[in-house]
């Protein structure tokens, strides 16, 4: 008896020892190609849960060391303590006998196929939908801290004819001026447009919509008309003023307040006369900047100061282009800007907004309001526009988010 089991060892060992041969014969032939096998599973055959540590000593790179506890057959477990057991270990991606491996980038363990290797897979494409997620956050999260346009502080800006309704301007051989913000920029440009202020612009007329039809309410022009005065002249304030003076005086206001709290600055006028019609105006702000507010005081004849209000569009508009895909953002930023205006004290018209048919708001692509600080009975020192630049901040502030 004890001759048979000694006979059958040999045989074992004889067998084991040409099964290790052949497997080693066979990782030789395939090129492994410098991959990090630093830790194996064993195979389904009869081990389950190993890890495995290359042994330094071994000649062939697949002759590997068992570490740790392992579990037999019948899934009592063996400690590495109590001997060192060889494996013979073969990849093969085509094979469903035998486990696949998976490669950690960082030399970590290689867990075989399985419930264990599902989960670490998953766990792997959730880590990397993680990062993507992180790195999405960081880059929205960056957008905004710097200018929606590359143009220098104080850099004058001509009229492009490449632009969409350039070709409907009648004068456009002016400049805007750009100022960039201070200290932590918004990516934001704000177009501010000192109403009027362009000579000779009352003897020209443009079509009053891109689709050339008739306008639909009064004004400077009277509905019906196709064509409308390109820039009015303005009115003059009970003290003699002219409008576009004060409308310039306020947009420098406005644009100094903009410019402290980080906002970009087009001045489509910056000086007494800019060579500019409605249309140009409102085209390059089109292109340009992120929002244009318009700066006027109403002419409406009366001895009192009215109070501030904007014009709205009216409903037969707002199914024409490019009215069509963006009159809501105009009201909303209408209805912030009079927000703004109330939160300073100043009043209200109480029948704000005004429906009014307008060149700008006919051929604006981006949020666009013409704002009515007042008449011509409204006071318009320094200090009540300052009172009014701070009021279209905050409303500037509250439609952005601020």
């Amino acid at each position: 008896m004890k001759k048979d089991r000694f006979r059958y060892s040999i045989i074992g060992v004889l067998l084991c020892a040409a099964v290790l041969s052949v497997s080693i014969n066979v990782l030789n032939d395939r090129e492994l190609e410098g991959e990090d096998m630093g830790s194996l599973s064993a195979n389904a055959a009869g081990l389950s849960e190993v890890e495995f540590i290359r042994d330094p000593a071994a000649s062939g790179p697949g002759v590997i060391e068992a570490s740790g506890e392992v579990e037999d057959a019948k899934g009592e477990s063996i400690s590495s303590d109590e001997g060192k057991a060889s494996a013979d270990i073969e990849s093969s991606a085509s094979s469903e006998s035998s486990p696949a491996i998976s490669e950690a980038p960082t030399g970590a363990d290689m867990v075989s196929e399985g419930p264990g290797a599902e989960a670490s897979e998953e766990e792997s494409e959730a880590a990397s939908e993680s990062e993507e997620n992180a790195a999405s956050e960081t880059e929205e999260a960056s957008e905004g801290s710097a200018p929606a346009a590359a143009y220098e502080d104080g850099e004058q800006i001509a009229f492009s004819q490449d632009w969409e309704f350039a070709s409907f301007a009648a004068i456009s051989s002016g400049n805007a001026v750009y100022y960039q913000g201070k200290g932590e920029r918004k990516g934001i440009v704000i177009a501010v447009n000192a109403g009027h202020g362009t000579s000779g612009g009352s003897s020209v007329k443009t079509y009053c919509h891109p689709d050339k039809t008739p306008k639909l309410t009064g004004g400077t022009t009277s509905a019906g008309a196709t064509k409308a005065v390109a820039v009015s002249s303005g009115m003059n304030f009970k003290d003699g003023t002219p409008e576009h003076k004060v409308t310039l005086r306020m947009a420098q206001i406005l644009k100094d307040k903009l410019v402290s709290e980080g906002y970009d600055v087009l001045m489509l006028r910056d000086g007494e006369d800019v060579q500019l019609d409605n249309v140009a105006r409102t085209v390059m702000a089109n292109n340009i900047a992120d929002c244009h507010i318009a700066l006027h005081w109403d002419s409406d004849g009366l001895s009192s100061d009215k109070g501030c209000f904007y014009m709205s569009v009216p409903d037969g508009l707002k199914s024409m282009y490019p009215v069509s895909g963006n009159w809501q953002r105009c009201e909303t930023l209408g209805d912030a800007l009079i927000e703004g205006l109330k939160g300073q004290g100043l009043k209200i018209w109480g029948s704000n907004p005004l429906d009014m048919d307008l060149t700008q708001t006919s051929y604006s692509t981006i949020a666009s309001v013409d704002i009515e600080l007042g008449n011509q009975s409204s006071s318009h020192t320094d200090a009540d526009l300052e009172l009014r630049a701070q009021g279209l901040l905050d409303g500037i502030d509250k439609y952005f988010g601020y």
